[in-house]
């Protein structure tokens, strides 16, 4: 009896002793399971604000190259209109009207091809941040791709 005793007691020591560490493990591949999981999530979410903010990208840019062809044209209509007055002015530097008319239409070419200019670097500057997004996009597909492979070889 005493023997079926002590058998007892020290299947039972060995028992307390070994659930712990069984427990332990499987509680240490589930925290790697979650961490894999929650940076999948994080990367996805980063991945999908930025097809997001792309989308809105491309859809302007539509808009700013009208915007930009509008205002070279217009730009090129004040330089026309800025020539001729000049060379109005230029057969009769005297008249006093003529110079006025010179003056405003150089005011106005000069006003519009500042307007031409900054559609233009608005034009490439969205051009640059949709190349930089693209190319950051292709980056998180990467890292997910890498993440995703890496926890099903687990």
């Amino acid at each position: 009896m005493k023997i079926k005793t002590i058998g007892m007691l020290g299947l039972l020591g060995f028992l307390s002793i070994t659930m712990p560490l069984t427990a332990q493990v499987v509680s240490k591949d589930s925290l790697n399971m979650l961490k894999e999981q929650k940076a999948n999530l994080e990367v996805s979410k980063k991945l999908n604000e930025r097809k997001m903010e792309l989308a809105k990208l491309e859809n302007e840019l539509d808009g700013a190259t009208r915007e930009m062809e509008k205002t070279a044209e217009q730009a090129q209509r004040s330089a026309d209109d800025n020539q001729k007055n000049a060379e109005k002015l230029g057969s009769d530097p005297q008249d006093k009207k003529l110079a006025r008319r010179a003056g405003n239409s150089a005011s106005g070419a000069r006003k519009d091809a500042k307007r031409a200019r900054k559609a233009a670097d608005h034009l490439d500057d969205l051009k640059k941040d949709i190349e930089s997004l693209k190319r950051r996009i292709a980056d998180d597909e990467a890292k997910l791709a890498d993440i995703q492979g890496g926890s099903s070889s687990n």
